[in-house]
Formats: structure tokens, C-alpha cells, sequence
């Protein structure tokens, strides 16, 4: 067998369990001290707009399985005060132009594109393109055709892609999941998941701009209601029914306000979901056979909430949900361990944001989905 130099040590690793058993029988022409190297994953941020500032930047301070290595930004004042605070080298970071000589760090192995939606898929294939694994924030992209696009350039480029759904890894979702799992309150007939929140800041942020976020509240908020409904299901909806209101139609001129919807399920569960640039609202509430459990707040950077109908509550310590969900994603390329959000799971997400839309231009007609069971759904 060839010697591995330290490009393919890294690139082997970075595969996860498949790499690791090629390399159990390779003969070494790396040190021993790469390998303790990349037991930690390099991600690099591409986008530093207030996520990535506040939430993600600050976490991986934190994660156990990768850290802050390297950024993508095309402001160069910020270029500077992040290196300055993260000491990130000067080769570590990006402009949007020169992205892509990416490529040829091996001190990042993730990806992790946090951009306006518009640019979601785009940035996600050129990270593939480069043979770096792909974390993308929601949604995925602007139409399912993009979603696909994105899948499928993982795939050519056998690199792992991952969605920035930070709930799955947090305990609070996780408990939901069980108790639908072993129908702790019997069989659910019926959830109610509510996103929101009132936007009354500039109203030229790129989240009003069609051309740049796709849609309004539902593109943005409206995912965590959609999720709230098929997790609390345990199932993907055969046919959505949607309505949209728009009360502040000189502020929300480009995109969608107020939006609500009606999924019917397999199971004959049933559920309401809402959610808008004009309330505030953090919920989910599922009733069973036997009883009904709550989550309040539900979709928040936490710390979460919740109760049952037998008088308990809901809690577990707080953690950064975003730790959790990075070292969940960093587990899942180096050991393989279960993606807990892979990207099919944002392509399903895009295709009922798609019929959601086409109710509503169609008066709220009923649209049939046709998902194949378990479609979407994570590890």
C-alpha cells in the first residue's frame, strides 16, 4: 500500500469510520502527532453575522469534537477582529472570492455556511467541490430544486452533509421524540407548534428581501413549527392546507407575515401550526389517548421548558444547543455515528414550505404530499 502523507491522513480521517478502518491497515508516513490533531474537526464559519457571532463562534469554544478554525467573511474589519479575539492565522481566512482555494486547508474539515438564504446553496457545493464536509442553516435553500443540488454535490464529492437544526440535539426535543416513540401518552392525535416573533427593526434587512431570504416568516421561523408538528408526530404529513395575513402590509412588502397551517398525518393525527414576523409565540403542545405534554418555550436558544398532563415537569440542565449540535455533526463524520439533521431532512422541510405556498395561492386548497415513510428523518 501507498505511504499516507498528511493531506490523506487528514482527508481519511475526516471520512469517518470508513477512513479509520483504511487506515488501521496503512503503513504511516505521518507522525503520530496529526492523529491527535484531528480528533478534533476545523470548521469554518462563512457568513459573521449575528449567529456566528453570538451563538456559534461562542460555542465552539466549548465543543469537545471540533473547533473555531477558520472564517469565510467579505468585510475585512471583521476579518481582523476575529482573528484578533480567535487567533485564527492569516491563512484561515476567506473572502467570498477566493473561497474556494479552500481546498487546500487541511486545517478545516467543516464547512458550516450561515449566509442569507439566497446563497445557501451555493456556497454549500463550492465547500463540497473542495472536499469539505457541509453544515447548512436553515433552510436549506430557497426551492427544493436547490436542496437537491446541494445533496447531490455531497454525494459526488462523498463529503457529509449536515442541517443546522440545533433542537435534535438538545434533551428537551429528544424527550419529545421518546415519548412519541414509546407513546408514553398514548397514540398523538393532535399538535399545535407555534414559531414566531415581531420584527420591527430595519425594514431593509435581508429576512424582507424575497430575492434574498425566499419567503418571509415561513422560511424563517416557520420551519421549527413544521418541525415541532412531524416530531411530535413521529411521522411526515400527507397534506398541508395554509392561509396567509398580513396586517402590516407597509413594513412587509416583499415577503409573507403571518402564515397558518393544517398537516394531516398517516396515523390520522392532525396538527395546527403558525408562524410570523408580527407576534411572539414559542410553542408546542401534543395531546395523546392517554394524556398530553407541552413544551414552552419550545424553539428558543433555551433554556427550554415543559410539562404533562400528570403534573411533572419537563427539565434538564442547559447546555449551548449549538454545542450540542456541532459536536453531534463533528461525532457523525469521525465516528460514525447517526446524522442527527442530514440534508434530506431540509429538502423535505423545503418540499411542505413548497405545498404550504401553493395552498395559499390556490384559495387554501388542500395539497397531497406523498413522502416515502421515514424521509427526512435523522439518526
Amino acid at each position: 500500500m501507498k505511504p499516507i502523507d498528511r493531506r490523506m491522513f487528514n482527508h481519511l480521517v475526516a471520512k469517518g469510520a470508513a477512513g479509520a478502518a483504511i487506515l488501521s491497515a496503512a503503513p504511516f508516513a505521518c507522525a503520530m502527532g496529526n492523529n491527535q490533531e484531528k480528533k478534533k474537526l476545523g470548521i469554518a464559519l462563512v457568513g459573521l453575522g449575528s449567529y456566528s457571532t453570538y451563538q456559534l463562534a461562542p460555542a465552539l469554544q466549548e465543543t469537545q469534537h471540533c473547533y473555531l478554525a477558520g472564517i469565510v467573511t467579505g468585510t475585512p474589519e471583521k476579518e481582523k477582529a476575529w482573528a484578533n479575539k480567535y487567533g485564527i492565522p492569516k491563512g484561515n481566512s476567506y473572502n467570498y472570492q477566493n473561497f474556494d482555494n479552500i481546498a487546500n486547508n487541511d486545517d478545516i474539515d467543516v464547512v458550516y455556511v450561515v449566509l442569507p438564504n439566497s446563497m445557501h446553496a451555493e456556497f454549500c457545493i463550492r465547500a463540497a467541490k473542495a472536499g469539505k464536509h457541509v453544515i447548512c442553516e436553515k433552510p436549506m435553500g430557497i426551492s427544493v430544486s436547490e436542496c437537491d443540488d446541494i445533496i447531490n454535490a455531497c454525494k459526488q464529492a462523498d463529503v457529509k452533509l449536515g442541517m443546522g437544526y440545533r433542537l435534535h440535539s438538545e434533551p428537551y426535543t429528544q424527550q419529545v421524540k421518546q415519548f412519541v416513540k414509546e407513546k408514553t401518552f398514548g397514540e398523538v392525535q393532535f399538535v399545535a407548534a407555534e414559531a414566531a416573533y415581531r420584527s420591527a427593526g430595519n425594514p431593509d434587512q435581508w429576512r424582507l428581501n424575497k430575492k434574498l431570504s425566499g419567503g418571509g416568516a415561513l422560511m424563517n421561523m416557520g420551519v421549527y413549527a413544521i418541525q415541532s408538528a412531524i416530531y411530535g408526530t413521529g411521522e411526515n404529513p400527507i397534506s398541508v392546507s395554509a392561509q396567509e395575513f398580513s396586517t402590516r402590509p407597509e413594513y412587509f412588502k416583499d415577503t409573507d407575515e403571518t402564515i397558518m397551517a393544517q398537516f394531516e398525518f398517516p396515523s390520522g393525527a392532525v396538527a395546527n401550526i403558525s408562524t410570523s414576523h408580527n407576534f411572539n409565540a414559542n410553542s408546542m403542545y401534543v395531546s395523546g389517548t392517554s394524556g398530553w405534554f407541552q413544551l414552552q418555550p419550545a424553539n428558543n436558544y433555551g433554556p427550554l421548558s415543559g410539562k404533562t398532563s400528570r403534573g411533572g415537569e419537563i427539565k434538564f440542565p442547559h447546555e449551548s444547543q449549538q454545542k450540542l449540535q456541532m459536536d453531534d455533526f463533528a461525532k457523525h463524520v469521525l465516528f460514525g455515528e447517526p446524522n442527527k439533521a442530514p440534508g434530506e431532512m431540509g429538502k423535505r422541510d423545503m418540499m411542505i414550505v413548497e405545498a404550504i405556498y401553493e395552498s395559499i395561492a390556490k384559495g387554501g386548497q388542500k395539497i397531497t404530499l406523498n413522502f416515502k415513510p421515514g424521509f427526512g428523518f435523522g439518526g
